[in-house]
């Protein structure tokens, strides 16, 4: 898909009966009706897993262990990946980047999906990882440090067409630091898809301001009193 789903001006009237329509552009728009349908039901399963099994913990954390990033749902983890996977269809696509560790069962279940490899940042030094390494600051809002990440440059050339996920995006900044191992590397950033996005914490909307192509299968825009409201 171009651009995912741009408003449908399927109930405006003027549209419909302006002199520059025509039957083609008819088609065009109730085919991306149907998809449009099609993506918000799907999701809506997402919203209500998080309504029926999430948990909102002080700090404005939402906790979605059940189903999401400690015990994997794996038959909806395949439907969240299959939904990324149309959202990014035409997009040319070479790599999937996460961080470790919760960002990994999602990042390969889009890889999957893709046909492409899977690459992960990793958090801290390992002993099975050698050479010259693109590594890049983030700070983790849930847990209140700042960490380096690190990716093998070997894993990542300039020709890549990257795209990056997450399990979650609040404040940005783990896609920010992928993103920059990205620019390290010379290669290109084709777009992020997190899980859930926080709205309120705006992580997501800056870097859609900075020209990012930003996807989130489900956009909280609220927790407050221990409820949660999703972005429309």
């Amino acid at each position: 898909m171009e651009e995912f789903l741009p408003r449908c001006p399927k109930n405006n009237r003027d549209y419909w009966t302006s002199p520059d329509f025509t039957e083609e552009k008819g088609r065009y728009w109730r085919r991306r009706s149907f998809v449009c349908r099609l993506f918000s039901e799907k999701m809506k399963a997402l919203e209500e897993k998080i309504i029926k099994e999430g948990t909102v913990l002080p700090g404005d954390v939402l906790k979605v262990g059940s189903f999401l990033n400690q015990k994997v749902d794996t038959v909806f983890l395949k439907r969240r990946a299959e939904e990324t996977a149309r959202l990014f269809k035409g997009t040319r696509i070479t790599k999937v980047l996460t961080v470790e560790a919760s960002g990994i069962a999602f990042a390969t279940a889009v890889a999957l999906e893709l046909g492409v490899p899977m690459v992960f940042a990793k958090k801290h030094p390992s002993a099975n990882v050698s050479g010259e390494q693109y590594s890049s600051p983030v700070y983790s809002f849930t847990h209140k440090i700042t960490y380096d990440i690190a990716v093998s440059k070997e894993y990542i050339s300039l020709e890549d067409k990257v795209l990056i996920t997450d399990d979650f995006l609040a404040n940005g900044n783990a896609l920010k630091g992928l993103i920059d191992i990205v620019k390290q590397a010379g290669a290109e950033v084709v777009g992020c898809c997190a899980e859930i996005e926080k709205g309120f914490q705006g992580g997501g909307d800056e870097l859609r301001k900075q020209g990012y192509r930003v996807e989130s299968l489900a956009i909280v825009e609220k927790m407050e009193n221990g409820k949660i409201s999703f972005r429309s």
